[in-house]
């Protein structure tokens, strides 16, 4: 399988799943894809980070040790479906023991940023709790902005996000499902 001629078109589930099936076990295949996120094809690359926004846990697991990296590419890239797909992939990956304090900055900073989709939006929110849950001043700075913020104002997204984290807060519990 070429997997940039196949990612370089229009694709569909259908697609995702097979890919998925030809990468799943083999570590060559997943580099091979891996590589495709950082491709100057911004369509090739978002289509990379589409498939493996749907990686089953295993697949998901070998992402781990590229995290700093993921994050790298989250914060500099400038397609913004490609950003939400590399905060997806990030999303499902172990953040609280990230050392990473840009990558916290950047998702405080992309919480209140109309530049960023709201999809974006959403998933700082999320990210910025796990990064900081553990922290109680960082958890308090971070619940102190989303109380600031105005309900009335917010898209459905933003404010389903937002009480999620702070009932996540007062239970002390982690929003991610891995």
């Amino acid at each position: 399988m070429n997997l940039k001629k196949q990612l370089a078109d229009r694709i569909y589930i259908v697609d995702i799943k097979n890919i998925i099936k030809y990468v799943k076990g083999d570590a060559e295949r997943k580099l091979e894809l891996y590589k495709l996120l950082f491709d100057s094809d911004m369509k090739v690359a978002y289509h990379a980070g589409w498939v493996m926004s749907h990686f089953f846990q295993k697949e998901n697991e070998w992402l781990f040790e590229r995290r700093n990296e993921l994050i790298d590419l989250a914060m500099t890239c400038e397609h913004p479906g490609l950003r939400r797909q590399l905060l997806t992939i990030l999303y499902r990956q172990p953040l609280a023991d990230s050392e990473r304090v840009d990558f916290l900055d950047f998702c405080l900073e992309g919480i209140f940023s109309l530049q960023h989709p709201l999809a974006v939006q959403s998933l700082c929110i999320k990210i910025a709790y796990e990064l900081c849950r553990s922290i109680p001043e960082l958890k308090g700075e971070l619940r102190a902005a989303l109380e600031m913020m105005d309900d009335e104002e917010l898209s459905p997204a933003i404010l389903a996000a937002k009480r999620n984290v702070l009932h996540a807060m007062k239970t002390g519990k982690s929003l991610q499902k891995h």
